[in-house]
């Protein structure tokens, strides 16, 4: 049972950030250049790139300002970001890099820091591992002993990097080395791979007796074996040009002294006298990053945290709850409501909890104006809930307007000091009003969109609003539009990217324009006095620009628009929505009609997904090549390791009643992203697949099962999809467990709040209660003492089932722990 248990464990790992800005890049030769250079910044696991920023043009100091986001599914060792120089003729070179092993990462957690660019050196680019086997043997003739023989046994090597996005064609050279003596032998070459299987042996002479030597008349001086050592390189085979360094790792040949047997897998190193040059010529380059890695238990180890969580709604008051209680000593960290709301929404109790925490900041709320303007627990909750919720009906609404905005670059600037020489500001203005009026109709529009837990939630905001102040006509409107303007339109149309409406930040005219339409939009959405309002700009030019819109009856619509979502009508969709774009982009997919996966049979493809269809184009913006209904996908699943060498090369197929599409992504992170996208899409499908074939079917079988049938069921179960609204996709587990790692983490707020409990209970003393405990919610101290009572039961129970599992470490050597060999 324990060995099923430990088989369910799970890593899972979370990279989040932002490139800020770098400083100082170089080195640039002459003023010309410094002026010209083009920059743009990448993201890599390894040697993999996951990520890349816009080019940035003209600048040494150059404002990225890029964040980034995405799930790790593999393992790796370094986390890498390279800066390189936009080149038009030649390949763009590399003006430097910041590498940070996976190990040191926490030092960099949820902080800004300034760090030196190194050095872009062809022989430090290494990554991957060797499997290695090392024995001793005493050489027997018919005159007696006659020396020692070294056999070396290169097993195999996983994870080599890509060559050009590419696999490569990999070769070993195992050499003995010593102060007098370099021997070296070379293993066949292995053809399009990263984890290649060499499996080959090789014999080295590493002392003589000296009868043994006079008899040939041939003198070998004994060596010491202390001095021996064994060393392995891996190459790729590049044909006509020079061969590419991949990786080296150096064992001393005195591990054998107490064993004649060593078998290890070894982390590959770069080349010890690989070229240095001055970090301090190379800028630097400014970071903020938050990697998390959980490890998730079997579920089982989560259920009396996860009951607990879920009672929340129900106690009273709400304050004494563990929801409340994880949200309030952790009030200044943004991370922590997000696995807390999921886990709600999965459970159904998101709307009464949030209702709960709702009415108590309402309680707290002494005018009107200022409803649900703060950074509260209940503000926090519900900005989470619509981004994950919403993020559909966001797509849906937005997306079209943003891209005309983004790629028609209308100049939009109504500023009279921002203004460009021969600008027209009456032309701008008219620009301006134009994208205004496409955004609002847009988003008032659409109502029979918008999620119906998002309506629950906006029905109870308006109705406990109401009911706190209800000689206030326009609180029922203000506490929905705070949210659903301000906190979610509004904010999408200033930050598209951090919405996924576009890839990257927009450029400086086009963020421009979307923050004049962004403050418009807030305005238009905002209800309270409207003359307050206009007076509330700052800005004399966007009183002047907003006035054009009261006579286009913006309010009617408004308010008509946050009934709609708010009330207990039922709206239903019209089925008649345009195909919104929910992810495109380069891929190489195979050629039709092709009966092996090599790749000569891959093509460079525009890979295009619609809440309609799924289609490929030769290039972007050309006529769709095929064009696949969503509606008869049957299922999309990652392709076998072994068909694709490597879970690198983020291969996956594609089933459909015609017949099966296989595509290579750019990058394990994209792969996942396609998977997710498509996924989601077709999760409702009728006709999908609870089995798939993991590889293809080529010199008639299936190469995973063997059969023969072409049409054979699959072999393996397909990946579970929930079929219930979006919400439902989620990791209860891994929550959990992040929520338990916040809990823990914070374990000294836990006991302040405990003290503090104690002594209101015991003393009832305001005074010290003033003082100490007034920056935690304790409306009934007795209530909430037992709550973390029972919090801190069930965290001690989860840490010693985590201690537990942690005692089993990979033994050293071993794949999951290979050696960190020794380096020239």
């Amino acid at each position: 049972m324990a060995e099923e248990d430990d088989a369910r464990i799970r890593i899972l790992q979370s990279l989040r950030g932002k490139i800020c800005e770098a400083k100082n890049l170089g080195p640039v030769s002459g003023p010309n250049r410094q002026r010209d250079l083009c920059t743009f910044c990448t993201i890599s696991l390894d040697q993999e790139e996951v990520f890349r920023t816009k080019v940035f043009d003209k600048s040494v100091s150059p404002f990225y300002g890029e964040d980034f986001y995405f799930e790790i599914p593999r393992p790796f060792l370094c986390l890498s970001f390279y800066v390189y120089a936009k080149s038009v003729f030649q390949r763009d070179l590399p003006v430097g890099k910041v590498s940070i092993r996976k190990d040191d990462l926490c030092k960099y957690s949820g902080k800004e820091h300034w760090l030196s660019l190194q050095p872009v050196d062809p022989n430090s680019e290494v990554q991957g591992k060797v499997h290695l086997e090392m024995r001793l043997n005493e050489v027997i003739t018919e005159n007696g002993p006659a020396g020692q023989h070294l056999l070396v046994r290169i097993i195999e090597c996983q994870g080599l990097p890509l060559i050009s996005g590419q696999n490569c064609d990999p070769y070993a050279t195992v050499s003995l080395v010593g102060p007098a003596r370099s021997d070296q032998k070379k293993t066949k070459v292995k053809k399009k791979t990263s984890n290649p299987h060499f499996e080959e042996t090789f014999f080295f002479e590493v002392t003589r007796s000296s009868s043994y030597s006079r008899k040939s008349n041939f003198q070998v001086e004994e060596e010491d074996i202390e001095k021996l050592e064994i060393k392995v390189d891996l190459w790729n085979n590049a044909n006509l040009a020079q061969d590419v360094f991949l990786g080296e790792t150096r064992v001393p040949v005195k591990v054998l002294r107490n064993d004649h047997i060593h078998k290890a897998w070894y982390l590959l190193q770069p080349k010890g006298n690989g070229s240095k040059s001055k970090s301090d010529d190379l800028g630097s380059l400014r970071l903020k990053l938050t990697y998390i890695e959980d490890t998730v238990l079997p579920s089982a180890c989560y259920t009396p945290l996860c009951n607990l969580l879920l009672k929340s709604p129900d106690v009273k008051p709400i304050s004494a709850s563990a929801a409340h209680i994880l949200g309030d000593i952790c009030r200044e960290r943004y991370e922590v409501v997000l696995p807390m709301v999921r886990l709600l929404l999965h459970h159904n109790r998101f709307v009464p909890f949030v209702s709960a925490v709702a009415a108590l900041e309402l309680d707290n709320t002494q005018e009107a104006n200022t409803i649900f303007r703060g950074n509260s627990l209940a503000t926090r909750c519900i900005d989470d809930m619509m981004k994950i919720v919403g993020k559909n009906y966001l797509t849906v609404t937005l997306k079209p307007v943003i891209d005309e905005i983004c790629e028609s670059y209308k100049t939009c600037e109504i500023d009279p000091i921002k203004l460009k020489e021969g600008d027209n500001v009456e032309v701008n203005k008219e620009n301006l009003q134009g994208y205004v009026q496409k955004v609002f109709s847009s988003i008032t529009q659409s109502s029979s969109s918008c999620p119906p837990l998002m309506c629950d939630v906006f029905r109870s905001l308006r109705h406990l609003a109401c009911k706190r102040f209800s000689a206030d006509p326009h609180v029922q409107y203000s506490a929905v539009s705070s949210f659903v303007f301000l906190r979610f339109f509004a904010v999408a149309v200033l930050s598209p990217h951090s919405f996924q409406l576009r890839s990257h930040h927009p450029e400086p005219e086009i963020s421009r324009t979307l923050t004049l339409i962004s403050k418009t939009i807030q305005t238009l959405g905002s209800w309270g006095s409207l003359s307050k309002k206009l007076s509330s700009f700052k800005e004399t030019y966007m009183y002047d620009f907003f006035k054009s819109f009261q006579e286009d009856k913006c309010i009617e619509k408004v308010k008509k628009f946050l009934d709609e979502i708010s009330s207990n009508v039922s709206k239903e969709s019209s089925g008649l929505e345009d195909a919104v774009v929910l992810k495109e982009g380069e891929v190489h997919k195979r050629g039709q009609g092709k009966k092996r996966l090599g790749k000569k049979n891959f093509k460079k493809r525009w890979l295009r997904v619609t809440n309609r269809e799924l289609s490929y184009h030769k290039h972007k913006g050309k006529e769709a090549i095929c064009t696949i209904n969503v509606k008869d996908i049957q299922a999309v699943e990652k392709l076998d390791e072994i068909l694709s060498q490597t879970p690198e090369n983020g291969m996956f197929q594609v089933v459909h009643s015609e017949k099966i599409l296989y595509v290579q992504a750019g990058n394990c992170v994209e792969a996942s992203e396609w998977l997710e996208v498509l996924g989601q899409v077709t999760r409702c499908n009728e006709g999908r697949l609870t089995t798939f074939h993991p590889s293809n079917y080529t010199g008639g079988a299936w190469q995973c099962c063997k059969s023969q049938s072409n049409n054979a069921p699959g072999c393996k179960p397909c990946t579970t999809i929930m079929l219930a609204s979006l919400q439902l996709d989620i990791d209860c587990d891994r929550e959990t467990e992040r929520i338990f790692s916040l809990l823990s983490s914070n374990n000294t707020k836990l006991q302040d709040m405990e003290d503090a409990c104690a002594s209101m209970a015991v003393y009832q003393g305001p005074q010290r209660e003033q003082e100490e405990y007034s920056k935690f919610t304790i409306q009934e101290p007795k209530e909430t003492f037992q709550t973390l009572k029972q919090l801190r039961n069930i965290m001690e129970e989860l840490q010693r089932q985590h201690n537990i599992r942690n005692d089993t470490t990979a033994q050293y050597g071993s794949l999951d722990n290979p050696i960190v060999g020794k380096t020239s």
